[in-house]
């Protein structure tokens, strides 16, 4: 089986570190992206299996990401991975475009079941 080429867009450096180290140990390739703007210019330009996206991105919200990139034609299966986890949170993700939506703290695994659900 070969390993996911997934796209993180995670602004704060414990939580992308964290996934690194998850995604490493189960064999996968994780490509992190700092800021909303590299992460949807990366994402546009590139082929992933699954984008991670943050929902609370300082320069430009994950919803915002996930709006343009689908306006583009990028049907990637995107995550979204965020600390507003009530239901009309994931509701607009979802009316946004996320295939799915996982609520920060979440459990490893879970993440990782996820991903490879895409």
């Amino acid at each position: 089986m070969t390993s996911l080429n997934i796209l993180y867009v995670e602004d704060d450096i414990l939580a992308a570190s964290t996934v690194q180290t998850l995604m490493a140990q189960s064999g996968e390739q994780l490509n992190w992206e700092q800021s909303g703007r590299a992460g949807l210019q990366r994402a546009a330009a590139e082929p992933f299996d699954v984008i991670i996206l943050d929902r609370m991105l300082p320069d430009l919200d994950g919803l915002a990401i996930v709006s343009r990139l689908r306006a583009a034609g990028v049907e990637t299966p995107v995550l979204m991975l965020s600390a507003l986890g009530r239901s009309e949170n994931r509701i607009e993700g979802l009316d946004a475009g996320v295939d799915d939506y996982l609520a920060k703290p979440y459990e490893p695994q879970e993440l990782l079941a996820r991903c490879m659900a895409r």
